[in-house]
């Protein structure tokens, strides 16, 4: 699965880079997402549970980031297991652009299912996929907007 966009920001490049790299901020961004714990200094596990199409399932991970250019860029490298229904494996280029006084977050990602959710196909797939990459970009452009705004309380 390749899964590529592109999100306008009403932030600083700094504070959208800064969000991008607390956990706290992902957690409260990533649906479904349980419990996200920095483990070392580009390492952290993450538990979500998401559902595609009729298989919903609670998957253990973990990520580490790479490539690391602040405040422009990085790579994200995961794998989580969901037991019975499977696995997902891969990664995400994040690139960050000054535009004015927004920032413009392009992103791309590949990744590989197993088990149960590579029996879905990839249309369900790719579909479950851009509605999650959706929810969490929403989700996360308030964070970033609350921060830039001085308004902690998103």
């Amino acid at each position: 699965m390749d899964l590529k966009g592109e999100y306008r920001l009403a932030a600083s490049r700094e504070t959208v880079w800064d969000k991008l790299n607390d956990p706290e901020v992902l957690k409260r961004c990533i649906p479904g997402c349980q419990e996200l714990e920095k483990t070392g200094d580009n390492e952290m596990k993450a538990t979500v549970t998401a559902k595609v199409g009729p298989v919903k399932a609670t998957f253990n991970g973990e990520v580490r980031l790479e490539n690391i250019t602040p405040p422009e860029s990085y790579s994200i490298v995961g794998e989580g297991k969901g037991g019975i229904a499977g696995f997902a494996k891969g990664g995400a280029d994040v690139h960050l652009t000054d535009e004015g006084n927004e920032t413009l977050l392009t992103y791309e990602v590949k990744a590989q299912v197993g088990g149960k959710l590579a029996q879905l196909g990839g249309r369900l797939i790719d579909s479950s996929a851009k509605k999650l990459s959706g929810q969490f970009f929403d989700n996360f452009a308030k964070e970033v907007e609350a921060a830039e705004s001085g308004d902690n309380a998103a």
